[in-house]
């Protein structure tokens, strides 16, 4: 088929979506007495998953197969030849009569299991009870052609790698039951050794093709090269664990080749590699395609992989995709040959340092969650789907972990079916998988997670309200309890809750031991040392809401047992604190209490108690600009009221620095950063002098009216701090606007870039 043809296909299946509802009247219709029937072996598999769905759910196992039909059937059938349904395609129609007949009909296996997804979001299902609300009476075929998601079995995955067989096969059926159609391994990369994986990788790699084969789903597999090509040793290594893993695998379908992140080839190396590549793949997969992604290519790079194409058009070739630093979809649709399909990789899977970083995120929720924290993003997301994916033949998203698990439940449905709501999306997640009894107060509590993160987390009054709900949904329903997916929508309004709690208390105590660093009482340096630091312990020896901490330990243990996710290093296995350990910042500092434990070190090591005095009193009014001055901690949106905000295409609003491995002892300020569009003051009195004085990394260049400020003190090592005095006439009415000039280092990668951390406007005596 060629791409102009497959693309017109597309649009004709995306017509066909239709949601009738017949004329009959609206009844309920008890299915739980049914049949299941089907005459055809391809069904039986779709009809083997409702029977065990349904009984899963309810503790009713319908029978199968002919017989006695008075209480109703539930039949699968070929579809007509007049139904332009496609491969995923499906028609469900009822009778609603005394014995109901519920029929699924689809072309083959593939539809039918979207068929049978579609019937268990609409049902209602409790323990002895199968009951369809109303008839249904749809026809519908997906609106993209691709719609999947990377399942990796590697040591990097926060829950994957400690699956077994019979858990992946159960996750990948409940992916279809919302559309997916295709699954992504990563059958090479990563080769650290963990102790969680319960079979060898060459078997799991096996068993995920079988498993697509199974219900008939494509199978893809990332597969980078994170070595120079030129190296002929590793290359024919790498073609030859190839060769190994086609023959093992029953069913191949796309492999997808990323031209950086990892790897770092030229595509003069890459193009002739995937094409000694795909003669291997065509020996035992001769359909197919291999696919390439331009992340990490500069331009001339660019222009060199899609000339390529045009020249030579080859037909093992699947198309490009489109990943974090690719260009954007837009002009790769627009410059890429039609014959070609262009897929989205998007990272549904982090929050901070990622593709699409929560934006405004406060601080303890960056430094305590971390990247891969359980992050249902519903609404973002749509978002984000309604703007890309129009340009695109379908994606598979890039996920770490089944912490994403609604992410993918939204990506799925919008790709069968973009005009789909969030909540209506959240609402049938609910009834499929956590029962139909309070599934749009579920729906309304997921939503309500995802607003906890937006803005400062001591002013969302909204988070406590959150967690109440859920504490009312959790004493309601004890039936769900050993539900992972419940476990983990608990563990997040639970974990919000509780970092709010320490946030507003630690800070309190925080303020409290800057008082008692006063000279005052007659107390030596070393006496205000020992009562400030005594008061900052607090916060450990005297922790605020003990109860929701003693939950949350609770919970992890949970979801260890019922999904593996791994949330901290030494109990559960992570394999490293960047991946999901959500357990292991769960108590991280929320105020500067380790930076000021080692400042008072060096404070007792200074030679006499005028300098001690000195630089406590530096201490204690670090963010303190004095009578008329302003402070901005610049990367925390509760606390920079003067900040214009720019949104960077990849770090959204700020920067979530990781150093130390997450343990970093430095001013919180320090560790989220932010270049602002501006600076913007207002009230300030022309006739008097002013300073302006950052903190960062690296170098800065401000301008007021244009013009460059002059520094009278410049560092470029962290702090960094630099003064730059404010011209005099430079107030106009009151108000200063500061500028920034561009001071982004070409080749450097992001994380040694200059940074900025607070500002201060210092008005002279």
């Amino acid at each position: 088929m060629t791409g102009r043809t497959r693309m017109l296909r597309q649009l004709t299946l995306a017509m066909v979506v239709v949601a009738a509802t017949a004329t009959m009247a609206a009844a309920e219709i008890e299915l739980h007495d049914c049949r299941v029937m089907t005459d055809l072996d391809e069904f039986q598999v779709p009809a083997q998953v409702l029977i065990e769905e349904i009984d899963r759910r309810t503790a009713v196992t319908l029978r199968i197969g002919a017989g006695d039909q008075k209480n109703g059937t539930i039949a699968f059938r070929a579809s007509d030849a007049d139904d332009v349904l496609g491969p995923d395609g499906f028609r469900i129609t009822t009778t609603a009569a005394r014995a109901p007949e519920v029929t699924i009909a689809a072309e083959g296996r593939r539809g039918a299991i979207f068929g049978v997804g579609y019937l268990l979001r609409q049902l209602d299902c409790a323990p002895g009870k199968v009951v369809l609300k109303e008839p249904l009476n749809t026809v519908q075929s997906p609106e993209y052609a691709i719609r999947g998601h990377q399942l990796g079995y590697r040591a990097q995955a926060n829950s994957y790698d400690a699956w077994d067989v019979a858990t992946f096969d159960q996750y990948i059926r409940e992916l279809t039951f919302f559309g997916t159609n295709a699954i992504e391994g990563i059958p090479f990369q990563d080769d650290r050794p963990t102790p969680v994986m319960p079979i060898a990788r060459r078997e799991m790699n096996k068993a995920l093709s079988e498993i697509c084969e199974k219900y008939d789903l494509e199978y893809w597999v990332w597969v980078p090269a994170e070595f120079d090509l030129q190296e002929t040793g590793k290359r024919a290594d790498l073609l030859q664990a190839h060769a190994q893993f086609c023959e093992d695998v029953p069913r191949l379908n796309g492999l997808f080749f990323p031209g950086g992140d990892p790897g770092d080839n030229s595509p003069q190396d890459v193009l002739p590699y995937l094409e000694e590549l795909s003669a291997i793949v065509a020996e035992h997969h001769p359909d197919a395609k291999i696919w390439l992604s331009l992340q990490r290519f500069d331009r001339d790079d660019i222009e060199y992989v899609l000339d390529w194409l045009d020249e030579r058009l080859p037909e093992w070739f699947g198309g490009l995709v489109a990943g974090p630093s690719s260009p954007p979809l837009e002009l790769l649709r627009q410059r890429l040959d039609p014959m070609y399909q262009l897929r989205d990789y998007p990272d549904i899977t982090h929050i901070v340092r990622c593709q699409y970083p929560e934006l405004n995120l406060d601080p303890a929720i960056s430094l305590t969650a971390g990247r891969e924290a359980i992050n249902p993003r519903p609404r973002f997301y749509t978002e984000v789907f309604r703007a890309t994916a129009p340009h695109t033949d379908g994606f598979i998203s890039y996920s770490d972990g089944c912490q994403d698990d609604v992410n993918k439940a939204i990506w799925s449905r919008l790709g069968w079916d973009s005009t789909r709501q969030p909540r209506d999306i959240l609402i049938e997640y609910a009834r499929c998988f956590l029962g139909a009894t309070d599934a749009e107060a579920v729906a309304g509590g997921i939503l309500a997670l995802e607003e906890n993160w937006h803005g400062p987390l001591r002013d969302n009054v909204g988070v406590a309200l959150t967690l109440q709900q859920w504490q009312a949904l959790e004493r309601k329903h004890p039936e769900l309890a050993g539900n992972w997916r419940w476990q983990m929508l608990l563990t997040r309004a639970y974990y919000d809750a509780y970092q709010r709690e320490r946030e507003i208390h630690e800070v309190a105590l925080e303020q409290q031991a800057y008082r008692l660093l006063e000279p005052k009482d007659g107390r030596t340096p070393s006496e205000a040392i020992t009562a400030a630091a005594d008061v900052l312990s607090h916060a450990t020896t005297e922790r605020t809401r003990p109860d929701l901490r003693n939950r949350l330990l609770e919970l992890f243990d949970e979801l260890w047992e019922s999904c593996r996710f791994q949330s901290d290093m030494e109990t559960f296995h992570a394999i490293s604190a960047e991946r999901g350990c959500m357990l292991e910042f769960l108590d991280y500092p929320l105020n500067n209490r380790w930076w000021l434990e080692d400042e008072f070190e060096k404070v007792l090591a200074m030679p006499n108690s005028e300098a001690q005095w000195a630089r406590l009193a530096e201490l204690r009014n670090w963010e303190n600009p004095g009578p008329g001055g302003f402070y901005d901690d610049l990367g925390h949106i509760g606390r920079s009221p003067h900040v214009v905000r720019r949104f960077h295409p990849v770090r959204g609003a700020g920067s979530y620095w990781w150093l130390n491995e997450g343990q970093s002892r430095l001013r919180l300020s320090w560790l989220v950063t932010h270049y602002p569009a501006a600076l913007v003051y207002e009230g300030l009195d022309p006739a008097a002098s002013y300073t302006l004085r950052f903190s960062g990394f690296g170098d800065l260049k401000p301008r007021v009216n244009g013009e460059p400020l002059e520094s009278t003190y410049y560092e470029t090592e962290a702090p960094a701090l630099k003064e730059f005095p404010v011209p005099a006439g430079a107030i106009d009415h009151g108000k200063l606007t500061v500028m920034f000039d561009r001071v982004y280092l070409p080749g450097i990668n992001w994380r040694y870039q200059p940074r900025l951390a607070e500002a201060w406007l210092i008005r002279a005596p």
